[in-house]
Order: C-alpha cells, then structure tokens, then sequence
C-alpha cells in the first residue's frame, strides 16, 4: 500500500481530533467502571450542569451504578437541581429523585461542615464553571477542598471545558485586601485554566485556608485541548445558571457583567439578550455606538438599540444604548470591553455616571468584583480605559508564569 505523505496524515490526524466530540471527567470516569470510587461512601457536588455527554446527570449516573455508593449531595448558588435565583440562600433538604440528602453550600455555611461530611469516603465535584473570577463556583469547589484536607477526605475533580478556551487571560489580578466570595484567589479577572487545574493550583500554591493540601485527582477530559471554545467541544450546553442560557452568553458576562454590579445601566439582564446590552433611558444610542466604535476596539462592534425589559429594576421602560456584537473571539479582549464602556459613559454623560448614581453597597459590591478600588477611582479620575489596562500587563505576565506548572492540557 502507498505511504500518505506525512503532511496528508497530520492533516488528516489534527481533522479527526477536531471533530471528535471532548469527553468531560464524568464519561472518563464511567469509562473505568468508576474504578476510583469503588467501596467508598461517596459526596457529590454537582448543579445540573454536572452530566455526561449524553445529558445524563452526574447524580443519577453514579446513582444508578452498582459499583458506587451514593450518600450526600452539596448545592452550590442556584442549587443542586438550579431551581433557586442568584444569591438566594437555600437550605438542607431532601432529593426527591434519589431521597438522598442534599447539604447547601450557598445558605448558611459555604463550606461543608463536620457534621455534612461524617459519612463521606470522597468528595466528587462535577460543576460546569464559564472562566470568570466572579462566577462562584470555583470558590464552593475551594471551600470544599479546605473541607476535605480538615477531615482527611478524598477529593477527585471531574473536569470539564472551560467555555472561553483554555488561553484567555485577561483583567487584573485580584488584590487580597477586596477578597470575596466574588473573588477569593490572586487570579486575573479571566484566568484561562479548566475547573481541574484551577484545583492543583490551589492545592499546590498553599492558598487553601491554613496551607493545608487535600488528597487531589483530577480525572481528565479526553480530546479537549486549549485552544477550543465551546463549540468545538461538540458538547451541549446547560444553563449554569438563569442567565447564561448559552455557551455564548458565558463569553458576554466577561465582556460586560462588572458594570451590571452597579445596577445603574441595564446590561440586558431583565431582557432576552443578558450581558450583550448597554441600556438607559438616558443614553443617546447612536452617540454611544460612535463613540465606542470609534475606539476601534479588536475583535467587537457596537450596535445602537432600543429596547425594554421584562422584569427587573428598569422593567417597561424604554431604555437606549447599544448591543455588543463580538465578531473575532481570537482576537476580543473581553474584559477591557466594559472598562472602555465605562469611560466613555462617564465621559459622554458626566451627571448620569454609573458610580455617581450607584448606592454605596453596588459601589461595592463592583469593588469586589473587579477586585480592586483602583479601577474605579481611576475612571472617576478621568484615566483613560488603555492607561487603567496598561497597568495590569505585569501582573499578567506573573500569573502566566505561575500558572504555566498547573496546565493538564496541551
């Protein structure tokens, strides 16, 4: 038989691992019969982002499997079956499909107590995170981690894509004195790593609480690599949570969600477009979409709109501003977009500016969120969005060297 030439087979090779769907942690872990759970009493952090890649959920999969012994489940924000709204607490109940416990890790404790943990072996945690500093499920997933080196439990990581690729970093990094449940780690804003490396980051930097080190694996994806979005994976979306409906919007919250703090302008939470709109009854639309254009910003284009929302704090008004249409994702920076949207508001119209018409308590609430005082300053100032961006070059080039160590993925 004739020898393809090695250029035809690479091609061939790279086409075949392109099409091939990614297997998040829980299909590899089914794939070995679930080998590292046998004969151990097993806790499940999971929402309903945790299923396999054929949408069967996380929980009926180990369930429903004679090789696991099911015990206790852990809710993050929005609930193990994501029936609760963000920032609602909820509490402990019963899982009326599998009548197992389900212990909240969003109501009155954050962090699994002794009394949650007296019947667990290992801690197995299956959520779906979207690469943002502020989405708070990594900080549920570190919270349990410090749980389980406390008690000596097992800890095992099903990792899953993250949404905007595994090479996006963008932002600042977080300055500790801001720490949150928003943002508890020194991470840049986007901080391109999977939920799987995130954990041997912590873990091995000594950033859980103590110093302490859990029992770590890591289960890993198969035919994932970094620079994938979403839908290269070839995986279905599910809802992480009410208002990212979409792989797409996931990259919008980064694009946008820091300025939705202040609740001064509607970002399109309350509509059918949440993180793509810039909205208020006193924007001029077609100045705002010039202006923002004019910038001439990578990868995104302004689009003037008008719209109104169903619900929420501007519900009914008519509200006027711009929608955000990202045209280049390799080429988009997403989180300097809302910095230069701010700018340009303030400058625009002075007496409407987002932080002058916040409460104290949005004020800082973004404060948290962008992880540092400075930027807000900075912008009340006059600094311009490329000085306040220009900034955070150092402390990117540090994190990258930091985190080099923790990639699992090429």
């Amino acid at each position: 038989m004739k020898k393809l030439p090695s250029f035809l087979l690479f091609a061939i090779l790279t086409t075949a691992f392109l099409y091939s769907q990614t297997k998040p942690g829980i299909d590899v872990l089914a794939e070995s019969g679930f080998a590292q759970l046998k004969g151990k009493r097993v806790g499940l952090i999971t929402n309903p982002t945790g299923v396999t890649s054929k949408l069967v959920s996380t929980v009926d999969a180990l369930a429903n499997s004679k090789e696991v012994r099911l015990v206790a489940l852990y809710g993050p924000e929005h609930g193990v079956r994501g029936d609760v709204t963000a920032g609602a607490k909820i509490e402990t109940f019963t899982d009326s499909a599998t009548g197992l416990p389900v212990y909240s890790l969003y109501g009155k404790t954050r962090k699994p107590t002794p009394e949650m943990l007296k019947d667990i072996d290992v801690l197995v945690y299956d959520i779906q995170d979207i690469g943002s500093r502020s989405y708070t499920y990594i900080n549920t997933m570190a919270l349990a981690m410090e749980a389980a080196a406390e008690h000596n439990i097992e800890f095992i990581v099903l990792d899953r894509p993250n949404p905007l690729s595994g090479n996006r970093v963008e932002g600042n990094v977080l300055d500790m004195k801001f720490r949150s449940f928003v943002g508890q780690y020194p991470i840049p804003y986007v901080y391109g790593m999977t939920c799987g490396e995130f954990a041997t980051m912590l873990n091995d930097e000594g950033w859980l609480e103590g110093g302490e080190k859990c029992k770590l694996t890591v289960v890993m994806m198969k035919n994932w690599k970094r620079s994938m979005h979403w839908e290269d994976t070839q995986l279905q979306w599910v809802p992480t949570s009410p208002h990212i409906p979409n792989s797409q919007t996931a990259l919008f919250y980064s694009a946008i969600g820091m300025l939705g703090e202040l609740e001064t302008v509607n970002i399109g939470v309350g509509y059918t477009m949440p993180f793509q709109l810039v909205g208020a009854e006193w924007i001029n639309a077609r100045q705002l979409a010039e202006a923002l254009n004019n910038k001439k910003l990578p990868g995104v284009h302004f689009r003037a709109v008008s719209y109104k929302p169903y619900y929420g704090g501007q519900q009914g008004k008519q509200l006027y501003g711009v929608q955000i249409h990202l045209l280049d994702k390799s080429k988009v920076n997403l989180t300097n977009i809302q910095i230069h949207v701010i700018e340009t508001l303030i400058r625009l119209y002075l007496a409407q500016n987002p932080f002058g018409l916040a409460s104290e308590n949005r004020i800082g609430m973004f404060d948290k969120v962008m992880g540092t005082d400075a930027v807000r300053i900075q912008l009340m100032e006059g600094k311009s969005a490329d000085e306040i961006i220009a900034q955070w070059k150092g402390e990117i080039g540090s994190f990258l060297a930091q985190r080099k160590k923790y990639l699992l993925y090429e």
